[in-house]
């Protein structure tokens, strides 16, 4: 017989997470985080893939799947056409909150910030060690817009091969980078019986207030 959902459950018993094995502040847990996932995370997993979640103009939420491709104590980076639909959100409410699951380390990290579009040169620089055909889609693809068919979104990038076809693709206007700057960020560590733990960074009066929080 076939699981139900009310019966599909595991129990977390790897690791835990104690205030004495965290720093005072969050950026330099989450390097360490991220490194053992890159280390541990087995294919096809993507252990800089996150859920990016932004609000509409009517207070709708709308998430996604990115790749996170920057981190300096800026924040955190990633890059997306502007006129899609999270670049329309992002615009009207430059807010967002994104979280990672590295499900075989048994761990979460949820950040939540303000949102801010990178420099126009730091855009470019990453647009341009991009594979070809990824610098090609940045142009063709009319990012969350209705389109006939899989035949219209082959025929421009048709047109737009035939228009780099002497010349590499620059970066686009309307193509670029963000950056979350922190003001939260949550890393959960899952444990047994769901007494997980739980340990918030809250950006306070230009410092870091860290507080464990009840599973």
């Amino acid at each position: 017989m076939p699981q139900t959902l009310a019966d599909m459950r595991r129990d977390y018993t790897r690791l835990g997470l104690s205030e004495d094995q965290a720093p005072t502040e969050p950026l330099s847990l989450f390097r360490q985080w991220f490194a053992e996932a890159v280390k541990t995370e087995q294919l096809p997993v993507e252990p800089n893939a996150m859920t990016l979640a932004t609000v509409d103009g009517e207070g709708r939420p709308h998430c996604r799947v990115l790749l996170l491709k920057g981190l300096d104590e800026r924040g955190f980076t990633f890059f997306s056409n502007y006129d899609s639909a999270k670049g329309q959100e992002l615009q009207a409410r430059p807010f967002a909150a994104m979280t990672f699951f590295w499900p075989a380390l048994e761990r979460q990290v949820r950040i939540e910030g303000r949102v801010e579009r990178v420099a126009p040169e730091e855009s470019d620089a990453y647009f341009q060690v991009r594979p070809l055909g990824s610098r090609l889609s940045a142009w063709a693809s009319p990012q969350s817009r209705v389109i006939r068919d899989r035949a219209e979104l082959e025929e421009l990038l048709a047109q737009t091969e035939s228009r780099f076809l002497d010349s590499a693709p620059h970066c686009p206007e309307h193509w670029g980078g963000y950056r979350l700057l922190p003001e939260r960020v949550e890393f959960w560590q899952g444990r047994p019986s769901r007494l997980h733990d739980r340990l918030n960074y809250r950006l306070q009066d230009g410092g870091w207030l860290r507080e464990r929080l009840a599973p």
